[in-house]
């Protein structure tokens, strides 16, 4: 999906013209994908647009740094600040935002430690990233011959710019398949998430995700937002099941969730329906609440938007 221009990009504590956020060919995290980043969503509310769980995302950003050895210049509260001025400088209502930690020009080699390190925070307008009809009456999934990281090979924990190659090779075969999505094993051969996505399926009314210390799938902050709905919705939830291919293929719904995609019901998995093949009622009852809940509709939940002012 084409990126749409919008007015400023945070970079390094300056709001700069989008045309003029540009890095040097050598910075040292276009060769060896070392940095660190983030998905946040801004969304239109009563009150003014409101970025969901912005001080969770920017945690987390810090906590992927941490990981990879990378000391961030800035506080998580100068972070915050950043990310609600360029999102009051784009103008817009609701919008896709990305926080990016990367290492600069200035040194070369594996040895990333000292490495200049640069921040930036770009916004812009993005609809439902497996787009409104697969919102609406879900996605084709396929289990991909690629499988996730072993935690001990590379930090599964951190969200880390050059890990994600391994989505990309399974989302290209998973599109020149035909399909819209992928799900991707452990080394183990158990489900641990899909290329962007974490994954749930619900069995006899009981919401059941990977646990993700033993698959090695990312914490999500829409996966930690969806599982507290189901629960005050009156779902049991399981947060530590080892589900292999065969449990997708048998759930009675299955959904996933993920910053940039929402909250999107899985219709099939490897060509077989999962359920009815259409969005089941606890896969509805959820993603509704979790609609009302980014547009500031639900009270009970106000304290995950942070208003942009």
């Amino acid at each position: 999906m084409p990126l749409t221009k919008t007015n400023k990009i945070w970079m390094d504590g300056v709001l700069v013209d989008w045309d003029d956020a540009k890095v040097h060919v050598l910075s040292h995290s276009l060769h060896y994908g070392s940095g660190a980043f983030e998905g946040v969503r801004a969304y239109s509310t009563p009150e003014g647009p409101a970025i969901f769980r912005l001080k969770d995302h920017i945690s987390r950003l810090f906590r992927s740094a941490r990981i990879f050895m990378i000391d961030i210049p800035y506080t998580e509260q100068e972070l915050i600040e950043a990310t609600r001025l360029t999102v009051r400088a784009s103008g817009l209502e609701e919008c896709y935002i990305r926080p990016l930690v990367y290492l600069g020009y200035g040194e070369m080699g594996l040895n990333p430690l000292p490495c200049p390190v640069n921040v930036s925070i770009a916004v812009w307008p993005w609809g439902s990233y497996l787009g409104d009809e697969g919102v609406a009456k879900g996605v084709r999934m396929k289990v991909s011959t690629w499988r996730r990281h072993d935690p001990n090979a590379i930090p599964t924990a951190a969200k880390g710019t050059g890990m994600y190659v391994n989505s990309s090779l399974a989302k290209v075969e998973a599109l020149k398949a035909g399909y819209d999505e992928a799900v991707l094993l452990s080394p183990q051969g158990f489900v641990s998430e899909c290329t962007g996505e974490n994954i749930f399926i619900v069995r006899d009314s009981r919401v059941i995700l990977p646990d993700s210390s033993l698959v090695g799938s990312l914490g999500g902050i829409t996966q930690d937002s969806v599982i507290t709905i189901a629960r005050d919705l009156g779902y049991e939830v399981d947060e530590h099941a080892a589900l292999v291919r065969s449990d997708l293929y048998t759930a009675d719904e299955a959904f996933l969730t993920g910053t940039a995609a929402e909250v999107v019901p899985i219709s099939s998995v490897d060509d077989r329906l999962v359920g009815t093949g259409s969005p089941g009622p606890v896969t509805k009852a959820i993603q509704e609440t979790y609609f009302a809940t980014v547009r500031g509709k639900m009270d009970r939940y106000k304290d995950w938007l942070d208003h942009v002012g």
